[in-house]
């Protein structure tokens, strides 16, 4: 066990040999913590919370009462590898989060990156990658091998299938069913998610160009208004990210999608 002299640890709370607490961490009463967790500096769990298995959690997190974080998978095939959980930092993850480690088959790792908030009742399944600046509103759930690109938001009740992949800046609606992939930049809502155009509200906070959301609001029309097959407006968008690299998140996007994009 290796505990820095400034870190605040309740009584009540176990950490087991092997853990590595970092400075000025603050573990409230009631926590548990496993031999393989590292905790980064600044990071404070507030009470009741389990960091299990090979985790690692980066600086400055806030974690709230009764979150699971690094525990055994729900994949049956998983025989108790020693599969890790990764989160970076300055994230928020409030009360009854659960973000599960991951599997062999899935390549061995759940990741988050940094300055997310999961709100209550989160649940990020095994082999999910997240990105930095996303939202999870209340009991959003993941299955397993999921990919959450950077700033998208995930509406309360929404539930993402396996192996599906929501692009950047995409803000799927409340209680929505995600089947497929959703391309960056779109808004979608349904059971099944459809697309319902471009998140220009979120664009215009990150300070995005009007050339650039006049060029994504054109590619947008080309996967879903003009009647294009998918590869010919992947053809088009191709050459629309030559000029406008805001642009090249749909191409990299085609290149890694394997469910087919909602349509």
């Amino acid at each position: 066990m290796s505990i820095d002299k400034t870190a605040i640890i309740h009584p009540s709370s176990v950490i087991e040999d092997g853990a590595i607490i970092h400075a000025n961490v603050k573990i409230g009463p009631f926590c548990y913590i496993g031999a393989d967790v590292e905790i980064g500096e600044n990071t404070v769990l507030h009470s009741h919370v389990v960091v299990n298995g090979v985790t690692k959690i980066g600086q400055e997190n806030q974690i709230f009462q009764f979150a699971s974080i690094g525990e055994v998978n729900q994949d049956l095939k998983y025989a108790g590898e020693p599969t890790r959980t990764e989160i970076g930092d300055r994230n928020r993850i409030r009360e009854s989060v659960t973000i599960h480690r991951g599997t062999v088959q899935g390549g061995n790792l759940t990741k988050i990156g940094d300055d997310n908030l999961f709100m209550v009742n989160t649940h990020i399944a095994h082999d999910c990658h997240i990105g930095s600046r996303c939202i999870l509103a209340n009991n959003a759930t993941l299955g397993g091998h999921v990919s959450i690109n950077d700033f998208a938001i995930i509406g309360g009740m929404t539930a993402v299938h396996q192996f599906c992949t929501i692009g950047a800046h995409v803000m799927v609606g409340g209680c929505s069913g995600v089947a497929q992939d959703v391309p960056p930049y779109v808004i979608a809502q349904g059971n099944h998610a459809t697309p319902f155009g471009i998140n220009i509200e979120g664009l215009k906070r990150r300070g995005f160009s009007k050339e650039a959301m006049h060029a994504i609001r054109h590619c947008y029309k080309l996967l879903y208004r003009n009647n294009l097959t998918l590869d010919d407006a992947k053809i088009e968008i191709t050459e629309i990210a030559k000029t406008h690299p805001e642009v090249e998140l749909f191409v990299s996007f085609f290149a890694n999608s394997t469910r087919g994009i909602i349509r």
